[in-house]
């Protein structure tokens, strides 16, 4: 049962980098950008998250949340959020990383020839009744924040 357009974005309640609960439904009316990301300040992730840093302004003008999600803990996050100055939170989703499962964006990986359990790079966007509004499966970690925009006629 893969998610598709429409369909209404699976709830989460997860910890932030200092600890709090963060839930999808406390965005209700508004947008929320969810991206999966592997690991933090590993060139890829920073990437990423340094692609929607650096476009936050334009997320923030159009009342759009930004929610990074990794297997990674808060001191992880905190010191990422720190070193790159990032204006979003990130939220720990632990192994099992079952809110990434729900998302299909946790599964098998390749890497050398060699095969493991890992978090996928994909991006979703919530709208502001709670359904998604765009899922990326493929994603340019240097062009994503960007590309979002675009796609939503928000550039």
């Amino acid at each position: 049962m893969t998610l598709q357009i429409g369909d209404p974005a699976p709830e989460f309640n997860l910890l932030n980098q200092d600890g709090t609960g963060i839930s999808l439904s406390s965005f209700q009316g508004q947008r929320v950008v969810i991206y999966f990301y592997p690991k933090d300040d590993t060139p890829g992730c920073t990437k990423e998250a340094c692609n929607f840093r650096d476009l936050w302004e334009d997320f923030s003008r159009h009342n759009i949340q930004v929610l990074g999600i990794s297997k990674d803990g808060a001191l992880s996050h905190s010191k990422f959020i720190n070193k790159y100055q990032l204006p979003f939170p990130l939220l720990s989703d632990p192994e099992p990383c079952l809110v990434a499962a729900k998302y299909e964006s946790y599964g098998l990986k390749k890497f050398m020839g060699r095969e493991y359990m890992g978090m996928m790079r994909q991006t979703f966007v919530v709208d502001s009744q709670g359904k998604l509004e765009l899922i990326y499966r493929k994603v340019k970690a240097a062009t994503m924040a960007k590309q979002i925009l675009m796609d939503l006629d928000l550039e």
